[in-house]
């Protein structure tokens, strides 16, 4: 029997259809629609302001499409892994409140938390499951709903965080496409530059912590944007060089989308074309773990079957990586 490689079969997404604008972000604290376009690319991003829906609501909205797109029956899924930051509850996961919502139950379902490194650290545990030979249908959702922890009184962070989430269908393949090939790290020196304080079992809630705005994105920019340039860069050049690609090899690149500078630094950094670059920033904001599936799903028409397409993407922890897909099908306009 061949090695069974992990492929794509299926991408869906979901995005609040409340738009927030820089200028609404400008009567919040002082800014201006000129100065976030051009420190970070960004207009408008999406809010999920419905009271009593987290990210498993976006995250069961774009699996019931998923699940339509690709015939898929609730009883076939096995596995669900949500990648998040922001899930409903601290328990239970997200991710058996997706299977809930979609009549799945015969699937195991869990979490993972990597910062906007959830997706591509993500690939790495869905195709191990896939390649295990025990799975046929796996799930990997990916998303946040960052304007639940973001500070709107912060100049700094308040124009740069959107909602959405985007799931994919994982399944075995003996052809030579899917999920070649994952360099993932993580440093913990990050620690004090991005993070939310408070909130977890180090520093519970309190009045001070609530008054203190503690339970919000905490990041020191400069710090944080020198790693994730260089980071992002130099993985993506490390996985390109080991599976011996050139920049002419890469149909596409699709960088987290945190940052249009950081996006443009990367990009030149690695040589590659800028037309070959994924880049929706300007109309999602930073979704954090849902930013690359949002751009794979936005792009899927585009996409032919054996693409060679190159992830990656930088968070807190610090945590980093790149993924190499080799993509699996000719994508279809389904939007």
């Amino acid at each position: 029997m061949k090695e069974l490689n992990a492929v794509i079969t299926g991408i869906s997404a979901y995005a609040p259809d409340y738009i927030l604008t820089n200028n609404e972000i400008a009567k919040l604290v002082d800014t201006s629609d000129e100065w976030i376009t051009t420190r970070v690319g960004i207009k408008e991003r999406r809010i999920l302001k419905d009271e009593g829906k987290g990210v498993s609501y976006m995250g069961s909205k774009a699996v019931a499409e998923l699940l339509e797109k690709t015939n898929t029956k609730p009883e076939e899924v096995q596995v669900i892994v949500f990648a998040t930051n922001t899930p409903d509850h601290i328990f239970p996961s997200a991710a058996s409140m997706v299977a809930e919502a979609n009549g799945i139950k015969n699937a195991f379902c869990f979490d993972i938390q990597v910062a906007c490194s959830g997706f591509v650290f993500g690939l790495e545990v869905v195709s191990n499951f896939i390649k295990s030979g025990r799975y046929k249908k796996v799930v990997l959702v990916s998303g946040d709903k960052m304007s639940s922890i973001t500070n709107y009184s912060d100049r700094n962070t308040a124009p740069l965080f959107g909602d959405a989430a985007g799931a994919i269908m994982v399944e075995p393949t003996e052809e030579n496409v899917g999920i070649m090939d994952t360099l993932l790290h993580t440093d913990g020196a990050g620690y004090p530059y991005l993070q939310m304080k408070a909130g977890g079992s180090k520093y519970p809630a309190t009045h001070d912590t609530v008054t203190n705005m503690e339970h919000a994105v905490y990041q020191e920019g400069k710090v944080v944007f020198k790693h994730a340039v260089s980071y992002m860069a130099d993985v993506s050049e490390n996985i390109v060089k080991r599976n011996n690609l050139s920049i002419d090899d890469i149909d596409w690149f699709v960088p987290h989308q945190a940052n249009m500078r950081i996006i443009d630094a990367a990009q030149q950094r690695l040589g590659i074309p800028k037309e070959k670059v994924m880049i929706n920033i300007q109309k999602y904001g930073n979704t954090s773990a849902g930013t690359i599936p949002m751009c794979l799903w936005e792009w899927e028409d585009k996409l032919k079957k054996g693409d060679n397409i190159i992830l990656t993407a930088f968070g807190a922890g610090f945590s980093w990586g790149s993924v190499y897909l080799k993509w699996g099908y000719d994508g279809v306009n389904t939007k």
